[in-house]
């Protein structure tokens, strides 16, 4: 659902003043001004206004805000819900009842000039294919664009995106390439991992150069594009039927980054077996261990977890406790054992919010395998195989 001049729907409260525009002169008074009553678009108050608008008249309808995601609007009848989530002036809406849906239609029609656009198919980029049992997201057509675009789409493709063997550092003493290409390469690389997880380590390594990339950080580049040429069919698989629980990953590459040896954290959140979280981020500080570079990357994890927990409480989802599977045994100890304070001193405060909610009994932080640990493909290069395998775990299967 798309709303058809959207600003122009928000009123505003503040007293603003616009010229004269082209072929509305008034000539009589051509030093006069118009005052506004209603938001333009490019406006600063327009988006603000849009949606306080929008937001009013859905709660005056008996729809119900999210407490986490303001953007969010919930209506709820007998046993059945409406989810409507609002992106500037496109609407996103699905419910467990058609007879809801068709309500929503006429109400928005009866406020606003819409235009229905049916199923959702394509959203910011994203190409939806939903299916009897359940929904696959992959960005095929943006990928083959910008093989074309970048001249890749006839290399051999790679079977990884890169190499366990590459370790890439500032390489000053190697020629310089054009920077506005590299950050054009890293640019559409980013935007291709709101649904490609598997290169979000790769594709971030490669961009902590763009200040003065090298020939050998555009090879780095070019291999993911070789890697990507061979994988153009995977697409992020969301089952339809399953059990609702809401599980993170945790791991950290000990000091794995040459420039500054900062380790770099990775985490995965999924309910059930759907990746809806991920993130992989060099660390802010130099760890003096893997157990402090594990324990800092088990924090974050724990922060979105928490949030992800508040948000589902919107949907009607409640957990008591969520899991965080972590494969190093020593930052389990120090978030439960107070006895280990002494070893631990050093840290940041704030990295001590993991350890507080564990004895709250929110997180329940557990051990697992290095060989299950989804989050290593956040944090390193690995061997084909092991990659392939956390690919799979992750969610990213062939488009049916």
């Amino acid at each position: 659902m798309d709303v058809k001049t959207a600003f122009l729907n928000g009123k505003i409260n503040e007293e603003v003043y616009v010229k004269q525009p082209p072929g509305f002169e008034d000539s009589s008074n051509p030093d006069h001004v118009y005052r506004l009553d209603k938001a333009l678009y490019g406006l600063k108050q327009a988006l603000r206004a849009w949606y306080e608008c929008l937001a009013e008249f859905l709660l005056k309808n008996g729809y119900k805000r999210g407490k986490t995601d303001k953007t969010l609007f919930l209506l709820k009848e007998q046993g059945s819900i409406l989810v409507v989530q609002v992106y500037v002036d496109d609407i996103i809406f699905g419910s467990t009842n058609m007879s809801l849906v068709e309500n929503f239609k006429e109400l928005m029609s009866s406020k606003f000039k819409m235009s229905m656009i049916g199923e959702l198919s394509f959203f910011l980029g994203l190409q939806i294919t939903q299916q009897k049992g359940g929904i696959q997201i992959h960005q095929q057509k943006y990928l083959k664009e910008i093989l074309k675009k970048y001249k890749m789409d006839s290399c051999k493709p790679m079977n990884t995106p890169i190499s366990p063997a590459t370790r890439l550092d500032p390489n000053p003493s190697g020629n310089k390439v054009e920077e506005k290409l590299y950050r054009g390469m890293i640019g559409s690389l980013m935007y291709l991992t709101a649904s490609r997880q598997n290169i979000v380590f790769f594709v971030c390594l490669c961009a902590r150069f763009q200040s003065d990339p090298r020939e050998s950080h555009l090879a780095a580049v070019k291999r993911i594009f070789r890697y990507l040429i061979g994988t153009e069919f995977l697409g992020l698989w969301y089952p339809k039927d399953f059990t609702m629980s809401l599980l993170g990953y945790t791991d950290a590459d000990y000091a794995g980054f040459l420039v500054d040896r900062k380790s770099t954290s990775g985490m995965a959140q999924f309910l059930g077996p759907c990746l809806v979280s991920w993130g992989s981020k060099k660390q802010n500080s130099v760890a003096l261990s893997t157990t402090e570079a594990e324990y800092v990357a088990a924090e974050a994890c724990c922060f979105l977890l928490l949030w992800l927990k508040q948000q589902l409480s919107d949907f009607g989802m409640d957990f008591s406790s969520v899991k965080i599977l972590c494969d190093n045994t020593s930052t389990i100890n120090i978030s439960k054992n107070p006895v280990h304070h002494s070893r631990t001193k050093h840290i940041d405060i704030r990295h001590h919010f993991l350890r507080d909610h564990v004895e709250k009994g929110n997180i329940v932080l557990d051990h697992c395998r290095t060989e299950d640990q989804i989050a290593d493909i956040f944090t390193k290069a690995l061997n084909r195989e092991q990659y392939e395998n956390l690919r799979l775990l992750l969610g990213l299967i062939p488009l049916a």
